[in-house]
């Protein structure tokens, strides 16, 4: 095991990976910006370093300052979190060169999975089901595409090869407009992602989104943990999620299931990763794989019992996987709620100083958040100052319970969006479970055309 660990990340993340290695007695160093220098995990772990200003292109995203706070604390390892370098083949492979493991996979599978054409091709070979599209990148004739068009089918989605989080993408529902979007979406994202490649998926119309969480250690055991259910989106960002996914068979599942640990044997995966897929009408298909821990990743280890943060660690140490499929069992029901610093209808962030922090408490309820009474949310990055995650026997003590700890929690000082997951908390759809990924901006839609007409 590692002796000292450095989290290049912030936020609620580095607390909870600052947790994990204590937990594993190992030794930390929190790095920072200006703007973090008051932080919680700041001042909980056992060093730290300020390498730049508040802006995360010259503190978080600012590689040779990582590497040096690494050097001159002696660290062994580094762990990127979520967002920011984690899924920067550049950054993962600056780190080894530099003489530290990097907490996650190795850089040439994080370029493989990073690319939407190669990440598809690799998850076909593997058997993984993906949504019909182009063989590929699409060609530079414009024959050539109205034809792929015509043979996959109306609408369309044209996504950038190197987009992510929702941005990169393009629905096209006539031929007439095809190629002046493929030209669009090829322009933003030559200069978004450096990379104007572009390829076509048919465009679902009414899916969900569920995703798989693996596991896979460096002597090529893997397995799957499970699935998610994060339909609950606005613009593309997941606003709440739960595991497992209601109303989908089960054996399905394990099939596709089966086949993501297959596919990370067969590219050679390390550490932890999650494959996402729009699920529609009894069908996966999958459409980006997630080379890093997720945001949501406390609904899973709350139904399995894994710590996935801690298993990120102790495989990057070299540790074999210390179960086997036949070993998981999922228990219960897991509902995340994040909870952000903005106007829980407008959207707007609302950072400040928090004059009151009240987390909530009881049977099943865990709070993941660095924010305290007296912390300034700073405005220079996500909104998100935490989760709070709700466990029951069945999903709908879970609902229960999330309603109950909503209401006990307190923040004072800035706008938070608990209004927001109380009312969807009682919203007879959610309740029923399995809604499509477009319903929450339908019932913000919805909101909205009622409060103009007052």
């Amino acid at each position: 095991m590692f002796g000292k660990v450095l989290i290049a990340n912030r936020g609620e993340i580095a607390l909870r990976i600052l947790r994990a290695c204590r937990e594993l007695g190992v030794r930390t160093v929190a790095v920072h910006s200006e703007a973090d220098t008051e932080a919680k995990y700041v001042k909980l772990a056992d060093e730290s370093v300020c390498i730049g200003p508040a802006a995360s292109s010259q503190s978080y995203l600012n590689i040779p300052a990582i590497i040096s706070a690494a050097e001159v604390t002696d660290a062994e390892a580094i762990h990127p979190g979520y967002g920011f370098l984690s899924e920067n083949a550049d950054f993962a492979e600056r780190v080894e060169k530099s003489g530290f493991a990097f907490i996650g996979p190795r850089p040439e599978t994080i370029r493989l999975m990073g690319d939407k054409v190669s990440a598809k091709n690799a998850m076909k070979e593997a058997g993984v089901p993906c949504v019909p599209g182009s063989d590929g990148a699409l060609p530079d004739d414009p024959k050539e595409i109205v034809k792929i068009g015509r043979a996959v089918g109306y609408p369309v989605i044209i996504k950038a090869a190197g987009g992510g989080g929702g941005r990169g993408m393009r629905v096209v529902h006539t031929e007439a407009a095809l190629i002046n979007a493929v030209n669009m979406t090829r322009s933003e994202a030559g200069a978004a992602f450096n990379n104007s490649t572009v390829y076509m998926e048919k465009f679902l119309e009414n899916p969900r989104h569920v995703e798989i969480q693996v596991l896979s250690d460096a002597h090529r055991n893997s397995v799957y943990l499970g699935e998610r259910d994060c339909s609950m989106q606005r613009r593309h960002q997941k606003v709440i999620e739960e595991a497992p996914a209601p109303d989908i068979n089960r054996r399905v599942l394990a099939r596709v299931g089966d086949r993501c640990a297959e596919a990370c044997r067969r590219i050679n995966y390390r550490g932890a990763g999650t494959f996402e897929f729009l699920y529609e009408n009894g069908e996966f298909y999958f459409i980006e794989m997630n080379t890093r821990v997720q945001v949501e990743h406390p609904v899973t280890e709350f139904v399995t019992g894994i710590d996935i943060v801690q298993a990120q660690i102790r495989i990057a140490a070299g540790e074999k996987l210390w179960f086997k499929q036949r070993d998981i069992e999922l228990r219960g029901h897991a509902i995340e709620c994040r909870i952000n610093a903005e106007d829980p209808f407008k959207f707007t962030p609302s950072p400040g100083k928090i004059t009151n922090w009240h987390p909530p408490g009881g049977p099943g309820i865990r709070v993941d958040s660095h924010a305290y009474s007296g912390y300034t949310v700073p405005p220079h990055y996500d909104s998100m100052i935490g989760k709070v995650i709700a466990y029951g026997d069945t999903r709908e003590q879970a609902i229960r319970r999330m309603r109950i700890a909503l209401s006990e929690m307190m923040v004072d000082g800035i706008k938070t969006n608990i209004p927001l997951h109380q009312d969807l908390m009682l919203d007879e759809r959610f309740i029923k479970g399995g809604t499509s990924i477009h319903y929450l901006e339908e019932k913000l839609a919805a909101r909205n055309e009622v409060t103009k007409g007052k």
